[in-house]
């Protein structure tokens, strides 16, 4: 399983209506690309201030690292590309493959 982070950070001026657009048409891509099995996504909400400006993330999940690197090319991604590119004034992205996971014990 591989997780796909990205962090936003939205041009002054785009309104909270064109970027929940954004973010519905980024969750419609869940069944119109195969491999991808999640996606959530949020406005940051923490006081520690270590968000560097950024103000939205999201988390996607596909079942491996060959469906995402299927995702990245393919039309339904590139159609969201360009949706989202022109209202983004910085974006990071990093991926990591989900080994184990620890559970608490209490």
């Amino acid at each position: 399983m591989v997780r796909h982070l990205g962090f936003f950070q939205f041009k002054e001026g785009v309104s909270d209506e064109e970027i929940a657009m954004c973010f519905d048409e980024l969750r419609a891509m869940v069944g119109q690309i195969p491999g991808l099995l999640s996606i959530e996504h949020g406005l940051h909400q923490s006081d520690e201030g270590l968000d560097d400006g950024f103000t939205h993330a999201f988390c996607m999940t596909f079942e491996s690292i060959a469906a995402r690197d299927a995702y990245l090319p393919h039309p339904v991604h590139m159609q969201r590309v360009e949706l989202f590119q022109p209202r983004l004034e910085r974006v990071i992205v990093c991926d990591f493959e989900v080994q184990d996971a620890f559970k608490a014990t209490v």
